[in-house]
């Protein structure tokens, strides 16, 4: 695997992967061996699809000659070179209920149209797939899947929607996600979960962080509005 460095601000690196089928999870284990280690000049890293944001602590090289990026970046290939030993930390299983079509899915009827398909098929391909959450961002809270049917992909609106209601579900391309908070948008909306994927005044404010699995399952619209009006009382 290839891997390259980058100033990413003032307070931290981006590191670039290349070379590798699958860089999530080499990107797992990279961060979770950096949170391991903990450097004492080590904040935060953040996953993507193919690099990490890894934010650092300036004032820690004080007193040494080089910059923080120089010295940073030689503890990071040194730390990348051990990556094979890193162990990621056991994925958590996590079931999402949707209540498919209606108003709360209005384009659901055009990815099946899309894919000569019926509604009820789409929504089988789309329960019966366990997904990885690839990365969080856009949004908070926002995951970004891997592992949806190509079956029932379809492309973004070609006019993006100025509000998208929080947690609906969504397709654009090749990928499923789900909107935590309402915000434009050109996603496919094929439905909504009452489940709240970003809570901001609990102590652990997203629900998912990358290398969850991730499966959605139907539920009706009024085993919707009951799981809604449980999840409000807990949120």
């Amino acid at each position: 695997m290839r891997h390259s460095y980058h100033p990413f601000g003032e307070h931290a690196i981006l590191v670039e992967l290349t070379g590798e089928q699958n860089l999530s999870s080499v990107i797992r284990r990279y961060c979770a061996l950096l949170e391991q280690q903990a450097p004492s000049w080590f904040l935060e890293c953040v996953p993507a699809y193919a690099t990490i944001a890894v934010f650092y602590q300036p004032f820690a090289f004080a007193e040494q000659e080089h910059s923080p990026y120089k010295a940073i970046k030689a503890e990071l290939e040194a730390l990348f070179s051990r990556i094979d030993s890193a162990l990621e930390a056991p994925p958590r299983t996590i079931e999402i209920p949707v209540c498919y079509g209606g108003s709360f899915g209005p384009d659901l009827a055009f990815v099946a149209r899309h894919n000569r398909l019926t509604e009820k098929q789409v929504i089988a391909y789309h329960t019966k797939a366990l997904y990885t959450v690839a990365m969080i961002g856009f949004s908070p809270g926002f995951p970004f899947l891997e592992g949806m049917a190509g079956e029932i992909a379809a492309p973004r609106r070609t006019t993006p929607r100025l509000t998208i209601p929080e947690r609906s579900v969504g397709i654009a391309g090749g990928q499923t996600g789900v909107y935590p908070i309402a915000t434009p948008g050109g996603w496919q909306l094929i439905g909504r979960t009452p489940k709240r994927l970003f809570m901001p005044h609990e102590e652990e404010p997203i629900l998912l962080r990358a290398g969850d699995r991730i499966r959605f399952t139907e539920v009706s619209l009024e085993a919707y509005k009951e799981l809604e009006v449980r999840h409000a009382d807990h949120s």
